[in-house]
């Protein structure tokens, strides 16, 4: 018997047994419904994650420092974990980020608590260095963009679209976005060597002065009885005019000699050619990511 003879019994047996067939096309139905409501709607499968990330911020200090201060010493005190696939370590300035790769075949949440252990007993770390932070790495999705765009200047457009990026992550069914698009904030110290020679400086003094004053740092704590109280010496500093208030050396008449006093301090953003437009217009984009479980149809209706 050939196929379409095969197809015409078939048929010819459920138009005699009307009970059957009206029992099928419930049972089709019912799964139908029932998948409709149960099945994940996403932009693209989800992968698991076998990544450990462990951040250090080390502030003030130069990629150099920081991989010499985090870097190196995290690497030596993890590699021989069991479970540790591959160590991968950026130092930028001001953070150490190392990113551990399990083996799939180790439990990720008992190898995490293993380099926790291995990292929080690191005593060589610098004294500038915040607590580690140490976290597994989580699924995340582009779900969509939100373009802020207008005739204003480029700070009021970047200052903008970080309010409106604040507000996309206060709604409940968001977790993360981040500002796209636009040069980065940049704040350059331009030493004239006249003012060097005038005050018998060198370019490595003043360096040396921005990365000393321009920091938080731990004081310890005091034990009272009514528990312990952190220490901290807050000096870091994020706008122009307080960089040229930061101190160089004391003079003999009682006055103090700022950065102000020798260099030109320059807020404004770094030298690239990096832009962003939107129908003719400077703009600034705003990423929206769907994290772990969240949906992504979800995520785009509340935004």
């Amino acid at each position: 018997m050939n196929r379409l003879n095969w197809y015409h019994a078939i048929i010819a047996w459920f138009a005699e047994n009307a009970v059957a067939a009206n029992l099928l096309m419930a049972v089709l139905l019912a799964g139908g419904l029932f998948t409709a409501f149960t099945i994940k709607k996403e932009i693209q499968p989800r992968v698991e994650i076998n990544y450990v990330d462990v951040s250090v911020p080390y502030l003030g200090a130069a990629p150099e420092e920081v991989e010499e201060g985090v870097c190196v010493k995290i690497e030596e005190a993890i590699q021989d974990l069991e479970g540790v696939e591959e160590i991968t370590c950026t130092a930028r300035e001001g953070v150490g980020n190392v990113s551990v790769e399990v083996n799939p075949d180790y439990d990720v949440p008992e190898v995490m608590d293993t380099i926790k252990i291995r990292v929080d007993s690191i005593s060589t770390f610098p004294e500038e260095t915040e607590n580690p932070v140490i976290s597994r790495a989580q699924f995340e999705q582009p779900v969509m963009w939100v373009s802020v765009y207008g005739d204003v200047d480029e700070r009021t457009l970047k200052e903008f679209s970080k309010v409106i990026r604040d507000e996309i992550v206060a709604l409940p069914e968001v977790t993360r976005a981040e500002v796209l698009g636009g040069r980065p904030y940049e704040i350059s110290i331009e030493v004239s060597e006249f003012s060097l020679e005038r005050y018998d400086l060198t370019f490595d003094e003043v360096a040396q002065a921005v990365r000393r004053s321009a920091l938080d740092l731990p004081g310890g704590k005091l034990t009272t009885e009514g528990g312990e109280i952190l220490l901290r010496t807050e000096g870091q500093v994020y706008h122009g005019p307080d960089f040229e208030r930061l101190p160089l050396r004391s003079l003999a008449d009682g006055s103090r000699l700022t950065i102000g006093d020798v260099a030109t301090v320059v807020d404004g953003f770094a030298d690239t050619d990096q832009w962003s437009r939107f129908n003719g217009r400077p703009a600034a984009l705003v990423q929206v990511f769907r994290v772990g479980e969240q949906s992504a149809l979800a995520v785009a209706a509340e935004v």
